[in-house]
C-alpha cells in the first residue's frame, strides 16, 4: 500500500497531463482530443496506445496506459450495465468516487444494452469516460461480460461492477478494493444487509438465502451475499471468468471463480433506497422460477457428479427397498403376488445407474470445460498485452 500512496504525488501532473490529452468515446470509435500547442510542453510523459477496433461491436476505442516517470498507474474502472437508466443513472454516477486510494487514475464505464431512452446522453452528461453500446438488448450477464472485455481493453488493474439504480452505497468501493490491492483477494463481493433491507419481501430475502448457500456449495466458497451485484476483482480474475447464462451473471462468477480457485471473500456494505423496482424480479413467481432454475443449472455444469450421484442413490434406495420387499414376501408367502414390486424396483435401479452414468459424464464434460477456459484465458492474455505493446 506504501507504494501506491507513493505515486499519489503525481496525481497533480496526471490531470495537467490529462488537460491536454483527454479520451472521449462516442458511437463506436474513441478519440483523443490534444492540444497540440501545450501537449509538447507537459510536465509529464503520457504513453497511449493507438486506437483499436472493438470485436465484438462494444464502441470502445483506444486502450489507455498511462505511465508517469516510467511507472506504470494504477487504473481503476468502475462499470455500470444500463437498460433504460436515464432517470437513475445521474443519481449513481453522482455517488462514485473520483478518487480512491492506491489508485492513480479513476474511469467511470457504462454499458447500455440496447436502451431506447437518452441513457447514453445522461452518461455523457455526467462525465462518464467511456460508453460501451449494444444495438439491441442482450441481457444483464452479456452487458456484464462487454464490460470486463472493454475494461480489459483499456488497461484496468481493478474492475468494479456496480448497478444504475443507485441500490449501492458509492462511498464503500474503497471497501471493495481495499482487498484487491492488497493482494488478500481476487474477487470481493459487497455483503448487503439483508434482513434490514425494507423493500426486500420476506420471500426475496429467503431466496437470496437460498441463492448463496447453493453457491457457497457449489464454489465451495464462504460468501455472505451471493446474488450481489456490487463487486470488485483483479485483472487476473476478470481475464478467467465466462458467464454462459444471458439470465444473470452474479451467481455462475462466484462458482466459475472458486472453480478455479480464486480467492473470494465478502465485505459488510451499505445501501441506498429503493428508487426504481428490481428488473431482474418482475414477479415472485417469475423470481422463484428463475432463481430455481439458476440453481440447478449451476449444480448440472458445475457439480455434475455430486448432483447426479445423490439423485442417482435416491432411485438406487427406492430400488432396493422394493426389491427387498419382493424378497420379503416371496419367501414368507411362496412368492405370490407383489410383482409390482419388482417392476418398480428395476425401474429405479435402472434409473439410478443412468443417472451415475450421467454425472461420470457430466464430470468429463466439466473438465474439458475447465482446460477450455485455461486455453481461453491465454488467448485472451496475448491479445490485450499484444494491444499494449501497439
Amino acid at each position: 500500500m506504501g507504494k501506491h500512496r507513493d505515486r499519489s504525488q503525481w496525481f497533480a501532473d496526471l490531470r495537467t497531463a490529462n488537460r491536454y490529452h483527454e479520451p472521449t468515446c462516442q458511437g463506436f470509435g474513441c478519440a483523443a482530443r490534444e492540444n497540440p500547442e501545450n501537449s509538447a510542453s507537459s510536465p509529464v510523459a503520457i504513453s497511449r496506445s493507438r486506437n483499436i477496433s472493438h470485436g465484438h461491436n462494444h464502441g470502445i476505442g483506444a486502450v489507455h496506459h498511462f505511465r508517469v516517470q516510467g511507472i506504470r498507474l494504477m487504473k481503476l474502472i468502475i462499470q455500470i450495465p444500463c437498460l433504460n437508466e436515464s432517470e437513475t443513472l445521474a443519481i449513481a454516477l453522482a455517488d462514485l468516487p473520483h478518487e480512491v486510494e492506491g489508485f492513480d487514475t479513476v474511469e467511470w464505464l457504462i454499458i447500455d444494452d440496447g436502451s431506447t431512452d437518452n441513457t447514453a446522453q445522461v452518461a455523457k452528461a455526467n462525465g462518464v469516460h467511456h460508453v460501451v453500446r449494444h444495438p439491441v438488448n442482450r441481457g444483464l450477464a452479456v452487458g456484464f461480460m462487454s464490460g470486463l472485455d472493454a475494461c480489459l481493453q483499456l488497461g484496468a488493474d481493478v474492475i468494479v461492477n456496480t448497478d444504475a439504480d443507485n441500490q449501492y452505497c458509492g462511498a464503500d468501493i474503497p471497501k471493495l478494493t481495499a482487498p484487491v490491492l492488497a493482494h488478500e483477494a481476487d474477487i470481493v463481493i459487497g455483503a448487503r444487509p439483508i434482513d434490514d433491507t425494507e423493500h426486500f419481501s420476506w420471500i426475496k430475502k429467503k431466496l437470496q438465502r437460498l441463492g448463496s448457500w447453493a453457491v457457497r456449495v457449489a464454489s465451495k466458497t464462504d460468501v455472505a451475499d451471493a446474488p450481489s451485484g456490487f463487486r470488485a476483482m483483479s485483472r487476473e480474475a476478470a481475464l478467467r471468468l465466462n458467464v454462459f447464462n444471458a439470465y444473470t451473471y452474479t451467481l455462475e462468477t462466484i462458482i466459475q471463480a472458486g472453480q478455479s480457485n480464486l480467492t473470494i471473500v465478502s465485505v459488510p456494505i451499505r445501501t441506498n433506497g429503493d428508487l426504481r423496482p428490481s428488473r431482474l424480479v418482475k414477479s415472485i413467481s417469475s423470481y422463484v422460477k428463475r432463481s430455481l432454475v439458476t440453481i440447478l443449472r449451476v449444480f448440472v455444469i458445475y457439480r455434475p457428479l455430486a448432483l447426479f450421484f445423490y439423485v442417482g442413490s435416491v432411485f438406487w434406495l427406492i430400488g432396493l427397498a422394493a426389491g427387498a420387499r419382493f424378497l420379503y414376501y416371496y419367501l414368507d408367502h411362496s412368492g405370490e403376488g407383489h410383482v409390482q414390486s419388482v417392476i418398480l424396483a428395476s425401474l429405479c435401479v435402472t434409473l439410478g445407474m443412468l443417472l451415475y452414468m450421467m454425472g461420470l459424464i457430466g464430470d468429463l464434460i466439466a473438465t474439458n470445460r475447465k482446460l477450455m477456459e485455461n486455453i481461453n484465458t491465454r488467448l485472451k492474455k496475448i491479445s490485450y498485452e499484444r494491444h499494449d505493446r501497439e
